[in-house]
C-alpha cells in the first residue's frame, strides 16, 4: 500500500476527514472529530496508528511481530502502530483501518452514529 492509497482508503469512509493538528507531516484521519488513524505519510517505512480492540491488539502483535507494535505515542492498550511496507497483506491493512474506523464510530453518541447512516 502506497501513502496515496493509505490516504485515499482512510478518506473513503463516511464523514472521514484529514487534519494536521500536530505537524504538517502528520496526517490525522478523523470521523466527526474523533481520530481513527494517524500516519507520518512521508515516512519510510510507512506506518499508521490504528485503534484496536485490546484483545485483538495483543494477538495481532504476537502474530505479526515487528510489523504490528503497541501504538507509538498512543494508549498502548487500545492502539497499534502498523508498518505498511508490503510485508503485511494490503487486505489485512485495509481490514485494520476499517476496524479502527468502526470502533471509533461505535463510541460516538447515538445521534451522531445515526447521522452517518443517512444516504
Amino acid at each position: 500500500m502506497t501513502p496515496q492509497e493509505l490516504r485515499a482508503f482512510c478518506l473513503s469512509f463516511d464523514a472521514a476527514v484529514e487534519d494536521f493538528p500536530f505537524a504538517p507531516e502528520i496526517s490525522v484521519f478523523k470521523v466527526l472529530g474523533k481520530v481513527f488513524a494517524l500516519s507520518w505519510i512521508d515516512a519510510r517505512p510507512l506506518k499508521v496508528n490504528l485503534k484496536c480492540d485490546p484483545e485483538d491488539a495483543v494477538r495481532l502483535r504476537d502474530e505479526h511481530e515487528g510489523l504490528i507494535m503497541p501504538g507509538y505515542h498512543m494508549n498502548k492498550r487500545h492502539w497499534n502502530t502498523v508498518t505498511v511496507d508490503g510485508e503485511l497483506p494490503d487486505r489485512l491493512v485495509r481490514e485494520l483501518i476499517e476496524d479502527s474506523y468502526d470502533l471509533v464510530v461505535a463510541g460516538l453518541p447515538r445521534a451522531e452514529r445515526l447521522r452517518l447512516d443517512r444516504p
